[in-house]
Parts: C-alpha cells; structure tokens; sequence
C-alpha cells in the first residue's frame, strides 16, 4: 500500500495530548476530521501507528491535533518528528484538470512538436500557480508555470505532458 504525507508533527502542544502539525496537505479540514484515520510513521519506522483523530483546531500556522486514546502529553512525546500519511484509497477525487502532486512529479515533458524537454522533478507553489521544475537529461532546469497557455495536455497514466514551448519559457 502507498502512503502519501499531509503533515508533520513538530512538536507537543499543552499537557492533554495535543500535537502541533506542519500541514503538507490543500485539505486540511478534511484530512484532519474528526474520525479520520491516519497513519503516523515514526522517523526510519516502515510501518505506521494507526491513529484516529479526535480533535482538531487551527492556531498559527499549524493544525492541532488530538487522537483517541493519547489523551496525555506523556502519551505523544514520542510522536514529535514523525510524519502523518494518509493510504491511496483515502485519496479523495478532484475535479478536472487538479492533479495531486505524485501524480505530476516524474512525468516526462515534451514540446508540442514531440521533443523530450525533460521529468518534473518539484513542484513549486506559487502564490498565483504552480511551477513545475523540468530537469532535462543534460544542461540546465527549466520552470514551466501550470498555465492554459503552457500546459497543452496531461496524461498522468503515461506520465507524460505536452507543453506549448513559448518564447523564453527555456533557458537554453
């Protein structure tokens, strides 16, 4: 079974079992629900403590968290540095043209005219869309913007994306 990350535990907060999270997720609210299980993967472990949630709430910048049966800080402690995975099938469905991360990352890029520009290899979240960076064999990356413009086709069970190569979209 696959395991995809949506947040990081940082740390303890309080004595009644909370923990502060790094999201890595788009959909906080729903991954963190009440109810919802996760896997919690302590560091160099390889397979996850089950969790559920019990509670959640929002303060600053993390997402705090409670599961059932931790109700302690003393029972978290060893929590802190691990990683919260959600399984593949937990995967919700998004709407069309929205793409979650692993599937885009490792497609290979091509020009319209069908020449090999290189893999994506990190997607850079942009404040207006994202970006992808391409690492072509040899030379230097480029950074395509996920725009209409740009992005001409996706077929993420080919792990392969046409793009419309403007001018001076490639530093070459």
């Amino acid at each position: 079974m696959e395991w995809f990350n949506v947040g990081k535990i940082v740390n303890t907060h309080g004595i009644r079992g909370e923990v502060r999270v790094l999201s890595r997720t788009d959909f906080p609210e729903e991954r963190f629900a009440i109810g919802m299980k996760l896997g919690l993967f302590k560091p160099d472990a390889k397979k996850p403590i089950m969790v559920t949630v019990a509670s959640h709430r929002q303060h600053k910048n993390f997402e705090l968290l409670t599961f059932e049966g931790y109700p302690n800080i003393n029972d978290v402690v060893e929590f802190k540095d691990s990683y919260l995975r959600i399984a593949e099938h937990d995967l919700t469905e998004l709407e069309d043209h929205a793409y979650y991360h692993h599937e885009i990352l490792g497609c290979i890029v091509f020009s319209e005219e069908g020449r090999e520009i290189g893999t994506i290899t990190e997607i850079l979240e942009t404040g207006a869309n994202d970006v992808w960076e391409v690492t072509p064999q040899a030379g230097k990356k480029h950074y395509i913007p996920y725009i209409e413009d740009v992005v001409k086709e996706i077929d993420v069970d080919e792990k392969k994306v046409v793009i419309e190569v403007l001018e001076g979209l490639l530093n070459e």
